[in-house]
């Protein structure tokens, strides 16, 4: 199978490719900072779509500029070109930011959006990728969790502080924490890449979202560090601006539709994952 991936080089990019290599089949990676030709998709099966501006920044106005338009406008920019060399299958990428910040209320799949930024962002994101359905691709939107990984994604700024032992929960620490572990992630896309029967938002986290408060703790074990430094809301809104919203954020997401179409996660205990990275 020809696979395409657009975001190829960054750290989830390369996990999935490693994946699909291993998995026999070709891939290659193209970018959107350059205008695409559509043989560039000829032949190609499978297209995996995770390019798009960092959210880990300080949200200035055209920080937010970036953010939106490099999803929407690069996501229409690509469809518009599969549209004269459609591949069987899309995966693009979107967040768990759609639902916003929900409490201890249980999302899936099926739960609405939320009304912050980057809900609307994922929302108008999603329905980008959704116009491929009309020429017959079929679109998979996998809502993409914390994923912990190394060399990359937010595990390293976030093990930092634990590293020489001021870290600490964040805020009241009573946020949950939806997260994946980067080798269920890739093995998710290929999951979804093979099982036809699976279309449209997929919540790609782990079975057991945990509070930040275990999260932290868990990570400290991990590193054999204390835990025992709380970041203060008010300190992270002062030092990341809006964009600690993201960090403050409540999402209990449970990944429903993976569930039930039989994908099986390797990990799914938190602290298992964490110190297999760790010790790896």
């Amino acid at each position: 199978m020809k696979v395409v991936i657009t975001g190829g080089s960054g750290f989830i990019g390369r996990a999935i490719a490693e994946r699909l290599r291993a998995g026999g089949h070709t891939v290659s990676a193209v970018s959107l900072r350059t205008p695409l030709s559509p043989e560039v998709f000829a032949g190609c099966d499978t297209v995996v779509h995770l390019a798009g501006e960092p959210v880990a920044q300080r949200w200035s106005a055209a920080a937010k500029d970036r953010i939106l338009n490099s999803r929407v406008q690069g996501t229409r920019t690509l469809v518009a070109a599969l549209r004269l060399q459609p591949p069987t299958v899309l995966i693009s990428a979107s967040a768990i930011g759609y639902y916003g910040s929900r409490g201890d209320e249980i999302l899936t799949e099926d739960s609405t959006p939320g009304s912050d930024f980057l809900g609307q962002v994922a929302v108008a994101w999603e329905q980008e990728a959704r116009v491929a359905e009309q020429f017959g691709v079929r679109v998979v939107t996998p809502r993409i969790g914390v994923v912990l990984g190394r060399g990359g994604g937010a595990l390293p700024k976030m093990s930092m502080p634990f590293r020489f032992g001021v870290g600490g929960r964040l805020g009241n620490g009573k946020q949950w924490t939806s997260w994946i572990h980067l080798d269920d992630l890739a093995g998710l896309v290929e999951f979804s890449i093979a099982t036809t029967t699976i279309r449209g938002a997929l919540n790609a986290v782990a079975p057991h979202p945990v509070t930040n408060a275990d999260f932290t703790r868990e990570l400290a074990s991990a590193l054999h560090r204390p835990a025992i430094f709380p970041v203060p809301a008010a300190a992270l809104r002062l030092l990341l601006g809006e964009m600690s919203q993201v960090v403050l954020a409540s999402q209990r997401v449970i990944p429903e539709a993976s569930l039930r179409a039989g994908f099986q996660f390797r990990f799914t205990d938190v602290g298992e994952a964490l110190r297999q990275i760790f010790t790896a």
